[in-house]
């Protein structure tokens, strides 16, 4: 709200005992002068002088002389306007526009607790909130077509620019380039350093874009750590190949921001008109896609579109469409991988696994479904299908039987996960100490503090939590003396080369050796022959998982393979929905020893 205070203007004041010969000289030498003060000695106003009232009554010559010598106090209107500063400027306007149009010249005097601070006149109220409003229209003006952060064309501006660069472009048959750019690493930066560096770093970057890039191109913030460059006039793509290469140099460059030195990088993808297309949004898409690309191919680098982009997200989204309805359609289904005890000769656990039989597309790869229930937020209700399942399945099996279940870093993000385990151990009657959670590093490593919280409250009801992947960090010590683990599994990367390469095998016997000192199971990931067994036994590895126990089966094969029968297990509401496919008749185990094992230990008894 705009306040009288914004429009005063400051002008020196006239004492009541100055006289008028004085002011008849001010007058003289200061023709814009139109009214002047008068103030007592406590600069309270007490009258005003009107330049036009005065010199018509200095205008004769007799009028100069009966008035030079006299004070101002005899010459001046005794009531004048006096106005508070806290005046709302509109208002004011208003009621003053209510006079005759003779009075637009008419003078007021503007106070601040009483005491001077200014005069004005209506005229030059009407002219102040013209300026006013003119500024305001501009300033709105701006800030619908730049962003007021780094000052650079915002999305808007940016779609009209190259809307009009593409007009251009197909009267002179030339080539145009769009740029995507994403910063690498910014969320990070702004998380750890605050928003302040994070809009510094923000500043920097769209200046260094702004070197990069001639006069001519547009250069736009398009939202967040996104921007964006239209490189116009280009007879071949060479052109943008340079551009990006560029971006990317200038963006890989260290920042020096308040004291911190920052490294980012950037990604960029680019698409090209008239080959990629002349519709201003299809070409921000397949930038968008290539970007995509880019920090799929690691960061730091650009990458330009290619019409097998266009197919892959065409499949992706397809894909999306499908795995959407498939929980409500029941087209998931667990199958369980055994956990084979090397000293006790026998199961000891089972490790739950997601599938997905889809009606048409057969078994949906894991690799290719649970990333993408992870990017568009399915994997908190699939997580906790699986876990309320795999919990009433696993109730039938043998006490001695543990249950293995991944939790995916996105679940820790639901703050109720510790309440979802606690209703699921308890709809299932699964003892606590039988459930096996398996985290991996990258858990610890997003908001660490919360999440280490989360699994203390996890194995405070009892439940065993298992480091999956270890090794593959580069944290995953410091997360043992941090957190007392059950468990620690070794990544079959390792067990792959134990038989062939001597490092593998020293890694594999350090952390056999640092889980027996810590009190803690060691397992071993990916064991495949019977070879790989044997030397694994022989460096006091307690526990093996991989196909040459048993491949991962379905749970009806795998109640049987433990020598219970599978009791059908209840539905929990529409929402998790499940069919189960008939089992196979064929065993999954394939190593012979376990084979024997299982079926001499399994117990007959019908849980």
């Amino acid at each position: 709200m705009f306040t009288l205070r914004d429009t005063v203007s400051s002008l020196t004041p006239a004492r009541q005992d100055d006289l008028g010969k004085a002011l008849y000289e001010r007058f003289r030498e200061e023709p814009d002068t139109l009214i002047v003060p008068v103030l007592d000695a406590e600069d309270r106003p007490i009258g005003i002088v009107e330049r036009n009232a005065f010199f018509l009554r200095m205008a004769a010559e007799y009028g100069r002389a009966l008035y030079a010598n006299r004070p101002i106090s005899s010459l001046m209107d005794r009531e004048p306007l006096v106005v508070d500063a806290d005046a709302e400027l509109a208002e004011f306007t208003t009621d003053s526009l209510s006079y005759r149009a003779s009075d637009l010249l008419r003078g007021f005097i503007v106070t601040e607790n009483e005491r001077y601070l200014g005069v004005g006149t209506v005229l030059g109220l009407l002219q102040a909130s013209n300026e006013t409003n003119r500024r305001g229209v501009a300033q709105i003006a701006r800030l619908a077509h730049y962003d007021p952060l780094t000052d650079l064309p915002n999305r808007v501006l940016f779609q009209k620019s190259l809307s009009e660069a593409l007009a251009r472009r197909s009267r002179k048959g030339d080539q145009l380039a769009v740029h995507f750019i994403d910063l690498d690493r910014f969320k990070t930066v702004n998380d750890t350093l605050g928003h302040p560096l994070g809009d510094a770093l923000l500043r920097e970057a769209a200046e260094r874009l702004r070197n990069c890039v001639r006069d001519g191109d547009t250069v736009a913030r398009l939202g967040g750590d996104e921007f964006a460059v239209v490189q116009t006039g280009l007879s071949d793509m060479g052109g943008a190949t340079r551009l990006a290469g560029r971006v990317v140099e200038a963006m890989a460059a260290p920042f020096e921001l308040q004291g911190h030195q920052v490294v980012i990088g950037a990604s960029v993808g680019v698409a090209a008109a008239p080959s990629d297309g002349e519709d201003a949004d299809e070409l921000l898409k397949k930038a968008d896609m290539a970007l995509y690309r880019a920090k799929a191919d690691g960061r730091g680098a650009f990458h330009f579109f290619e019409r097998a982009m266009d197919e892959q997200l065409q499949a992706r989204r397809a894909l999306e469409l499908d795995l959407r309805r498939a929980l409500a359609d029941g087209e998931f289904e667990l199958y369980y991988q055994p956990l084979y005890h090397l000293d006790d000769e026998r199961v000891t656990g089972c490790e739950a696994l997601l599938r997905w039989r889809h009606p048409e597309r057969g078994m949906v790869s894991p690799a290719d479904f649970i990333p993408l229930a992870e990017e568009i937020g399915l994997i908190m209700p699939l997580g906790e299908w699986v876990l309320r399942h795999a919990c009433a399945e696993a109730a039938n099996w043998p006490a001695h039987v543990r249950l293995a279940v991944n939790l995916s870093p996105a679940q820790f993000r639901d703050r109720g996960l510790v309440r979802t385990v606690v209703s699921a151990l308890a709809a299932s009657g699964l003892p606590a100490q039988r459930l096996e959670l398996e985290i991996t590093e990258s858990v610890l490593l997003q908001d660490s503090v919360a999440n280490m919280s989360m699994l203390h409250d996890l194995k405070a009801l009892g439940v065993r939590i298992s480091m999956d992947d270890f090794g593959t960090g580069y944290s995953s010590l410091s997360y043992l003396r941090s957190f007392p683990f059950d468990k620690i599994k070794i990544d079959q990367t390792f067990v792959r080369d134990i038989l062939d390469d001597s490092d593998a095998m020293a890694i594999i016997k350090a952390v056999l050796d640092l889980g027996a000192s810590m009190g803690i199971v060691t397992t071993a990931e990916g064991v495949e022959t019977l070879e790989q067994m044997n030397a694994l036994r022989g460096q006091g590895c307690a526990e093996i998982q991989g196909y040459f126990i048993s491949r991962p089966a379905p749970a009806a094969e795998i109640a049987k393979l433990l020598g219970v029968e599978r009791l059908a297990v209840a539905e929990e509401g529409a929402a998790y929905a499940t069919r189960f496919s008939a089992a196979p008749r064929s065993s999954t185990i394939s190593g012979v020893v376990a084979h024997e094992h299982m079926k001499r230990t399994a117990p007959s008894r019908k849980r």
